[in-house]
């Protein structure tokens, strides 16, 4: 692996991907941004964190600690949007979710630097998550890829009102069997959170590039609104006041409801078929 790619093996037939968590930004791109915090406002924050107990299931882990600034690793490699009609972000933002420009005036992105971008951050990423696909189907029939993703509560740029708790991402359907979903969205019901199942985020370039249920292999994708596990403060945030501390008390009852759903995925790649 790299200084910035990290994969923990485990034997479980449960991948869990870490796609946005990281806030590494090459001095040579952080030098036309307009601010070290603007630049790593959109993070995932503390989603590794929350989700530290999958080691403790065996499962593989992959992560990226480049910034989702330099390249989102989720988005369509081509740059067409995954979302017709709606506002995003693209494979190499040029804006925050609250459309703020990443890049000084005069030091914009040029679309020339896409593909050297993808090259060295987005295409051995998802190398990476076909690799460890193909080496867990070796000794597992069936194998879940669990995408773990977080956003604000509140960005009326990209939806409307609040997010709920859960946000069940599975291509509409078509990257995973219809029986991990409702078991991810029983446990769900149990919790005082509130869910949705492929509502305003149906799953990224990862759930829908490497979900693939006819060959046994489930992809789902899960997007946390923050308030769920970190103090959030409704409303736009300023420097210095995000992303708030991660405070463990506060996170477990979320980190509870994702240990059964990350358990529940284990239960559901080793059901015989």
């Amino acid at each position: 692996m790299t200084s910035w790619l990290t994969v923990r093996r485990g034997n479980a037939p449960l991948i869990v991907s870490f796609p946005h968590t990281g806030t590494d930004v090459p001095a040579e791109f952080e030098s036309r941004l307009v601010s070290p915090w603007i630049a790593r406002k959109d993070a995932d924050w503390w989603i590794d964190k929350l989700y530290d107990f999958a080691s403790d299931l065996d499962a593989t882990i992959i992560h990226t600690a480049i910034s989702r600034t330099v390249i989102d690793v989720n988005r369509n490699p081509t740059g067409a949007t995954l979302y017709p009609g709606q506002q995003t972000t693209e494979l190499c933002p040029t804006t925050t979710f609250d459309g703020e420009p990443l890049y000084k005036s005069g030091s914009e992105l040029n679309a020339a630097e896409i593909p050297e971008r993808r090259a060295r951050y987005f295409e051995p990423y998802h190398a990476a998550l076909q690799d460890e696909i193909a080496r867990l189907r070796q000794s597992h029939p069936t194998v879940v890829l669990y995408d773990c993703h977080s956003i604000r509560s509140v960005i009326p740029r990209l939806f409307d009102g609040e997010l709920p708790n859960f946000n069940i991402g599975t291509n509409s359907g078509a990257s995973c069997d219809p029986a991990l979903t409702s078991n991810i969205e029983s446990i769900c019901a149990k919790t005082n959170f509130s869910r949705v199942t492929n509502g305003r985020f149906t799953g990224g370039w990862i759930t829908r590039h490497h979900g693939n249920p006819k060959n046994d292999v489930h992809a789902v994708q899960m997007e946390l609104a923050c308030r769920g596990y970190m103090r959030e403060q409704s409303g736009p945030v300023a420097e210095g006041a995000w992303p708030t501390p991660y405070d463990p008390d506060y996170a477990r009852p979320m980190r509870d409801a994702l240990t059964a759903i990350l358990t529940s995925c284990l239960s559901f790649a080793r059901q015989p078929r």
